[in-house]
């Protein structure tokens, strides 16, 4: 989801370092593109206090933050963007089945999912509260492809960091590598499904 169909890991970067700076900690952006990308909170918390010394009974508290100042970037800077709305309802009208699967908290998913106008195409989506172990591990996606009905070599996952490509590659379904947001379109799609079903990736 974030940094595939929502330019939120910029929210999600500044959210947290504005918790974190009410007490004296911050994560540097070259942290965040090489270590914390895609990561959940609740792990970036535990990481901290492994590296950084950030006493574990403030992860509460920030993390509480987090989320509140994560809302407030999403009920502001989230809404439809058209390729997207596009995407998902050419894929939707040609019977494929469509699901999200974020290592966001599930009250987040759910909201970006209303604010850009996608929940009405997804099948589902899973949270990180939804699985036990959260990306890079490959829960998620094989929790995905099993209510999907069909096998992971049978699903293509849409992914934008190196934890939720090694999740998608973990657990054994085709990847579509996107930079940004704007390469996530209806053309994309198209071709990394023909490719799949061509045995070329």
């Amino acid at each position: 989801m974030d940094g595939v169909l929502i330019e939120a890991k910029e929210w999600h970067y500044e959210a947290l370092n504005r918790a974190l700076r009410l007490f004296g900690y911050e994560i540097t952006r070259h942290e965040h593109l090489t270590t914390y990308d895609g990561l959940p909170t609740k792990r970036k918390l535990q990481m901290l206090s492994e590296q950084k010394g950030l006493p574990v009974r403030l992860h509460p508290y920030i993390n509480m933050l987090k989320q509140q100042y994560t809302f407030e970037r999403i009920h502001t800077d989230c809404f439809p963007i058209f390729a997207h709305q596009y995407a998902l309802n050419r894929l939707k009208q040609e019977g494929y089945h469509l699901a999200c699967a974020s290592n966001s908290i599930r009250k987040s998913v759910e909201l970006m999912m209303e604010r850009s106008d996608l929940l009405k195409y997804l099948d589902f989506y899973l949270s990180n509260q939804d699985v036990t172990k959260s990306k890079p591990d490959p829960e998620i996606y094989l929790t995905a492809a099993e209510r999907l009905g069909l096998k992971p070599e049978e699903c293509l996952v849409v992914e934008d960091n190196f934890n939720g490509i090694a999740a998608a590659e973990a657990a054994g379904t085709h990847v579509m590598k996107v930079e940004t947001i704007y390469d996530v379109n209806y053309d994309n799609i198209r071709k990394h499904i023909a490719l799949a079903e061509g045995g070329k990736i």
